[in-house]
């Protein structure tokens, strides 16, 4: 039976009598087969799950979609269900930041101003305090989050390394349409014809794989990534589109890769990236950024 908590207080008196190992997934709500995904890997891992469900303001910039994001609690809390989760936290903002906004926040380093940092200002800094309080109140021996938005998922690592918080961080791999398109919950927002628009992303990101494999350098990979974006989606307005280090760091990037991309389509703004394997011969960081 999957409990629903909404206070701190309940979440602490409950958390404490769960025995054995517990994993956390932390989600905004609107669940679909990705989130699905999450819980399952976490349901296999840990005695308990306890997955949250909260819509945190502090990584919506003032343009963004925070009011308009979908709310589908009722929806969500069956989905928790079938996949075994203990406890739903669900808390109001109230109770996550009782004092207001908070004014000590966790800085994500350079990272953070990076890629998806550098045209969501901010965004890391709300994402990171908000994973960290959560992470304190629920206790995780494990915590469970997608590749999909991996910028996110590496700066999380990064964060409980660097502060000696004591969970394991676990990557869970994209899951995608049967046509490529990553799940997301920003794909409800997208008309049929932006729906077939949005697969420039995916099929960018195989065809700069397809490359690599092929035993081409990071910017003939780069370049092929580029020539698909633009054949299959004109509409699409490219944010960036890099080709870096799995730890997304500075300098040489050769063997294992990762190419990431951003791009508008319509109102909405995707993210996608995969694994690369490159030739074992060190090249430099390569990436491309259109200014939106």
């Amino acid at each position: 039976m999957t409990e629903v908590i909404r206070t701190r207080d309940e979440l602490a008196r409950t958390r404490a009598a769960l025995p054995g190992s517990v994993a956390v997934v932390m989600t905004l709500g609107a669940l679909h087969s990705g989130h699905e995904a999450l819980l399952r890997a976490a349901r296999q891992r840990a005695d308990h799950l306890v997955v949250t469900i909260f819509v945190n303001p502090l990584q919506f910039g003032p343009n963004e979609d925070f009011d308009r994001y979908p709310r589908t609690f009722d929806a969500d809390l069956e989905i928790c269900r079938a996949a075994g989760a203990d406890l739903v936290f669900a808390p109001s903002r109230e109770e996550v930041y009782p004092n207001g906004e908070p004014l000590v926040r966790v800085a994500p380093g350079p990272l953070g101003a990076e890629l998806e940092g550098a045209s969501r200002p901010g965004f890391f800094d709300g994402v990171l305090t908000v994973v960290l309080k959560l992470l304190q109140l629920v206790r995780p021996d494990l915590a469970f989050f997608g590749e999909k938005d991996y910028q996110q998922l590496t700066l999380v690592r990064q964060m409980t390394r660097d502060l000696d918080v004591p969970v394991e961080i676990v990557g869970v791999p994209t899951v995608r349409e049967p046509d490529g398109l990553a799940l997301s919950s920003r794909n409800r927002y997208l008309s049929p014809e932006e729906r077939l628009t949005a697969l420039s992303l995916s099929a960018a990101l195989r065809a700069g794989a397809t490359a690599a494999s092929d035993g081409l350098g990071p910017a003939a990979a780069l370049a092929a990534a580029n020539r698909a974006f633009q054949a299959h989606g004109t509409t699409a307005k490219l944010d960036y589109l890099v080709l870096t280090d799995p730890e997304l760091a500075p300098g040489p990037v050769s063997g294992p890769a990762r190419m990431l991309v951003a791009a508008w389509v319509g109102s909405t703004r995707l993210i996608d990236n995969i694994a690369v394997r490159l030739a074992e011969t060190p090249s430099r960081f390569h990436g491309s950024k259109e200014e939106i």
